[in-house]
């Protein structure tokens, strides 16, 4: 094997982090050609292929993976030494790439992240999308962790780490007109009140309907949304009852807009942040799983 070739390894580098030769290619200001001579001079030198070229779209090899970690420890490094030497003071000197599953909590997603925002040399970089594609994302190393309310599934061919990071209780959220002066009822209260609930898919729902049905209680339904942010919306809009967790409408708690009316024993929402193994990882993810 002849000597590493850094420019190409830097190529090499972009193509990954930017998802694709053209957007590589624009982002080095180069043309595509170029940068696809480059990744081929690269795997010459390397005596393997660092991508499948089998499948449509770009998708590393397991070599591929193993260079990329590789790469992007040696120009993180030569980055630090840059600011450090040319004396930036350290403002956003850091980089955090964090994929958000697109249904997840706004509020939660601000919550977690809080201790890095406020941090000045921590740049947070967030990008919501379905699980799967996030998770591709993560195997590839342009992102350092994914928030989501479900663990990601694991088998002997992936090594996914769900991190239990915050259990949430899951309460009836109504406005002023279901805020009565005496203590509210459950499930009395609830009978002919409009619900506003999460699909048949949640977790959340599957034990809420169970509980019901113990009760002998049919909720009526006004409104279902697999989606936080718009589960928030329609307890604002709808004249009803809300179920899910208080953090989510947090702000209209504190405005007074909504009520927390009821908050059911043993029922929560859990929150993840799924990591793969790296052999270097990014120490702000430490940082904020240790916190």
């Amino acid at each position: 094997m002849t000597q590493l070739n850094y420019h190409h390894l830097r190529y090499f580098h972009a193509i990954v982090r930017e998802g694709s030769l053209t957007a590589a290619a624009r982002r080095l200001h180069v043309s595509q050609s170029s940068v696809s001579v480059q990744l081929r001079q690269l795997e010459e030198n390397l005596g393997c292929a660092l991508f499948d070229r089998k499948h449509k779209g770009l998708h590393l090899t397991e070599e591929g993976k193993m260079v990329y970690e590789y790469a992007d420890a040696i120009f993180r490094t030569g980055e630090e030494m840059l600011a450090t030497l040319q004396k930036r003071g350290g403002r956003f000197s850091d980089v955090l790439r964090v994929g958000a599953v697109a249904t997840l909590s706004r509020n939660f997603q601000l919550s977690f992240l809080k201790p890095v925002i406020d941090d000045e040399r921590v740049e947070v970089v967030i990008a919501s999308a379905g699980m799967a594609e996030l998770l591709a994302q993560l195997q590839a190393h342009t992102l350092d962790l994914i928030l989501s309310n479900r663990p990601a599934r694991r088998d002997a061919g992936t090594s996914w780490q769900n991190h239990l990071v915050a259990e949430q209780p899951v309460s009836l959220i109504g406005s002023a007109r279901f805020r009565k002066r005496r203590r509210f009822r459950f499930p009395e209260d609830l009978e002919n009140a409009p619900m506003i609930l999460p699909t048949l898919e949640s977790g959340i729902r599957n034990h809420f309907d169970l509980l019901m049905q113990h009760q002998g209680l049919t909720p009526l339904v006004a409104a279902e949304a697999d989606d936080m942010a718009m589960l928030r919306l329609l307890a604002r809009e709808i004249d009803g009852i809300a179920l899910l967790p208080p953090v989510v409408v947090q702000d209209e708690l504190d405005r007074g807009d909504l009520f927390e009316l009821y908050r059911i024993p043993g029922l929560h929402e859990d929150f993840y942040a799924i990591t793969v193994h790296r052999r270097f990882p990014n120490p702000i993810v430490d940082r904020l799983l240790k916190k």
